[in-house]
């Protein structure tokens, strides 16, 4: 009876911990689930000019927006099922023509440590669009092509190859008619997240290396038919019975949506969190515009500085570092 008596301040704790509320957001989420009661999901895009160095890359970016029409759907599915919001709507509009009017430029991030891929959209056509189809916000995710270094040992972990390999990764935000971002993926702010690729395009030929007895590891692109085979193991909605999601869609569709579910909150959390005032993170990336001049008064102040417009256009794929030194570990075990 005394060690169980122990024991209850200890459980309270672990409670209060687990209370305490992770903020995924870049607006308090409150203000934010009351901002988006209509959230719109755009059709998965593909970015064609990003960092896609596969030989095959036409082919490949079909393959990429054929498996994003397979498997949007279930992110629809997992979104309305967090009770979040009032309705997710699906716009009707071509993936590709409309990344095109919304995209403005891409950059290279560095955040905890992982890289990834930035978006940034036309302010005034994201506004259109979110307008015209009568949204709160709306939801833009983007596959791209990156370049990173990463260790990958081989099948029997006694050698490794330490260089850059080409990957596909997924991104994601959540924007208001105004261009702020309100959410986004993959987001550092509040704690370390893992950021998974969507797919490694590329392996080291351990096995070739071994039979030609050579230290040197080549780096191969994985096939189209490979490519697709991966894509096509599939697993059963967790929302949907009747409906099947391909396994790597899925893993990163539910980091996405368990960052946008309602956290569990005591009851005296909520008081601490009323009357927070909205403090946006001033980065929405959008085209700079212009506001109305006023009407000219006479004054004898100075006039106030031009308003500057950056000029539209897309800022070139940082070029990615030359491959670092091939390196090879053989971990031989132990003589008895």
């Amino acid at each position: 009876m005394f060690r169980m008596l122990r024991c209850v301040p200890l459980i309270a704790l672990l409670l209060v911990t687990v209370g305490c509320a992770q903020n995924y957001y870049n607006v308090p989420r409150e203000t934010y689930e009351k901002k988006v009661r209509i959230l719109g999901v755009a059709p998965i895009f593909v970015d064609g000019g990003s960092d896609i160095r596969h030989p095959e890359k036409e082919s490949l970016l079909a393959l990429l927006g054929n498996q994003n029409r397979k498997n949007e759907q279930v992110l629809v599915s997992l979104l309305k099922d967090t009770g979040v919001y009032l309705s997710v709507q699906v716009p009707q509009a071509q993936a590709d023509e409309l990344f095109s009017s919304l995209f403005f430029r891409r950059e290279r991030r560095m955040d905890a440590g992982v890289s990834y891929n930035k978006y940034f959209f036309k302010q005034q056509e994201l506004k259109n669009f979110i307008e015209k189809n009568h949204l709160d916000a709306l939801m833009v995710v983007v596959v791209s092509g990156h370049t990173a270094q990463e260790k990958i040992y081989s099948g029997n972990l006694l050698a490794f190859l330490e260089t850059d390999y080409n990957y596909l990764i997924m991104t994601a935000q959540i924007l208001d008619a105004d261009g702020t971002i309100l959410w986004e993926y993959p987001n550092f702010q509040k704690r370390m997240l893992s950021f998974s690729p969507l797919l490694n395009l590329q392996y080291p030929d351990f096995d070739e290396a071994e039979a030609n007895v050579t230290d040197r590891v080549d780096v191969k692109y994985k096939t189209i038919p490979g490519i697709t085979r991966a894509f096509e193991k599939t697993k059963t909605s967790t929302v949907q019975n009747d409906m099947k999601v391909s396994r790597l869609y899925s893993t990163i569709f539910e980091e996405m949506v368990f960052l946008l579910k309602p956290e569990f909150r005591f009851p005296w959390e909520n008081n601490k969190t009323e009357g927070t005032k909205e403090q946006p993170r001033q980065e929405s990336g959008m085209i700079p515009v212009a506001p109305p001049q006023p009407e000219s008064r006479p004054t004898t102040s100075s006039p106030p500085p031009p308003v500057r417009v950056e000029p539209l256009g897309v800022t070139p794929e940082p070029v990615p570092p030359p491959p670092g030194e091939i390196k090879t570990e053989d971990l031989k075990p132990a003589t008895k």
